[in-house]
């Protein structure tokens, strides 16, 4: 179960960076140069772009910090607790699909199967013959409405469960013993509920992360740079990394019932087999997340507290931090926060975080897509005070890691600003192609049509109300 998924998926959040750094007329009025824009826009929406195509890189890390991640995903849960086996669906899986999906989830888990047969090397397919007396899929994903996803699970924006096939099975047995982790030595049956009134973007979201969790680990790691076994949920799609812990889990040399200790063993030698650039697969052990920062970091981005609580818990997180001496993804995801939470309150600290967070992500080839998060609240800041080349250049950098990582909500963000900025340079043509086709991954990524049009008029309000 992942309870922060809906927070940084909606954490594209622009206009406080900008506002508070703007001068001139009150950024909730919209100034002439923003309505005659606006008299422009297309009276109806380009069509929803989609991504055809995934380009997987492999991991880079040695095999010996894959190993420790292996273990700790697949021995751990969330919650701390240990699994005292692993277990993983012996033979072939099968999977069905009950609810109103639409076309486009129905689309992007075609493809994330056809990953998971030639990446994962995982057989699964569709399941056939579902109705009647047939037996239940290996896993099933319901398709449900948020509200009542949420009214059982408040805080999850999906999640998986063991040993269940239906939403009414789930919530009849979500309290026996029967969805233990921590009791499974084989998997038969997993359930994924996600909803099905958000956008193509968070469905799918949802499916590459529960129903890996569904095969696979059940874990997240906040020390990982590069995968969706994270709670910072900047990586939505399986990465390279994913895959090769995926493919690992349903090797010939493990199986259901193995300890820990049995495991640990057999890893130098499959991952040598796997991913022989990795060099020696003994397992390295990495340094532990305190509860203590985990506990602070989840208090920041809880969207529950006074906001002056939530800023207090992102500062504790990054002294933490900075006291274990990491320089790596949990502080750059602790000045996330900090960053984040002092949008539209203190400009100073918030752009300091966000620019301190930015060069720790560029600094390694995993963490591009996190440098892009960053990146978007720079360039809005830049378009608000003015400097339209520096919010071209910063979103043209950003670009190609967001397009890899398939964030279309991103990606539209960074091209609607972009546009802005060429409207004040002057050059509207290319502005309104760079708008349109920010408008097609909007509707991927943001969903309505109304999300689309508050978030093209929310940057068309950042952008300065003259051109110079």
């Amino acid at each position: 179960m992942n309870g922060l998924r809906v927070m940084i998926v909606g954490a594209i959040t622009v206009l406080g960076l900008a506002s508070c750094a703007a001068e001139g007329p009150d950024r909730g009025e919209m100034t002439p140069s923003v309505a005659s824009r606006q008299q422009v826009l297309p009276s109806s929406l380009p069509p929803m772009k989609a991504f055809a195509s995934s380009r997987t890189e492999t991991p880079t890390r040695p095999n010996s910090e894959i190993a420790s991640d292996f273990l700790d995903l697949s021995f751990m849960l969330e919650s701390g607790r240990s699994l005292p086996v692993l277990s993983r669906f012996e033979g072939p899986v099968t999977l069905a699909v009950r609810g109103p999906a639409t076309a486009a989830t129905e689309a992007d888990l075609d493809r994330l199967i056809d990953r998971l047969r030639a990446e994962a090397g995982i057989d699964i397919r569709r399941a056939t013959g579902t109705g009647g007396g047939a037996a239940p899929a290996s896993i099933t994903v319901e398709v449900i409405e948020k509200r009542e996803l949420q009214r059982l699970v408040p805080h999850a924006a999906c999640f998986v469960a063991p040993n269940v096939s239906s939403w009414d099975e789930y919530r009849l047995s979500r309290r026996s013993g029967r969805t233990d982790w921590t009791r499974l030595t084989t998997r038969e049956r997993m359930a994924v509920f996600l909803p099905g009134d958000v956008s193509p973007q968070e469905i799918r979201d949802c499916l590459h992360e529960e129903i890996a969790q569904a095969l696979g680990p059940v874990n997240d790691l906040y020390r990982l740079p590069d995968s969706v076994f994270n709670d910072d949920n900047f990586h939505t799609v399986l990465t390279g990394f994913d895959m090769l812990i995926l493919r690992a889990y349903y090797a010939p040399e493990l199986a259901s019932g193995m300890t820990r200790d049995a495991v640990a063993a057999r890893l130098p030698a499959l991952l040598a087999r796997l991913n022989p650039a990795g060099g020696d697969g003994t397992p390295h052990p990495q340094s532990q997340t305190p509860e203590a920062w985990k506990m602070a970091i989840e208090t920041a981005l809880s969207g529950t507290g006074t906001s002056a609580a939530r800023r207090v818990a992102a500062q504790r997180a990054v002294d933490l931090a900075r006291a274990n001496a990491w320089h790596d993804t949990r502080l750059a995801f602790s000045l996330f926060a900090q960053g984040r939470l002092n949008l539209g309150v203190n400009s100073d600290i918030a752009l300091a975080a966000f620019r301190e967070a930015e060069a720790i992500y560029e600094a390694r080839p995993a963490t591009r897509l996190q440098a892009a998060h960053m990146g978007v609240q720079l360039a809005a800041h830049a378009l608000a005070m003015g400097n339209a080349e520096t919010a071209i250049r910063i979103t043209e950098s950003h670009l190609p890691a967001v397009m890899r990582a398939e964030n279309a909500a991103l990606l539209a963000t960074l091209l609607m600003i972009k546009a802005e900025a060429l409207n004040h340079l002057g050059r509207d043509g290319e502005a309104q192609l760079v708008r349109l086709d920010s408008l097609g991954w909007a509707r991927y990524g943001f969903g309505s049509d109304a999300e689309v049009s508050a978030r093209l008029h929310e940057i068309a309000a950042i952008a300065p109300g003259y051109r110079s």
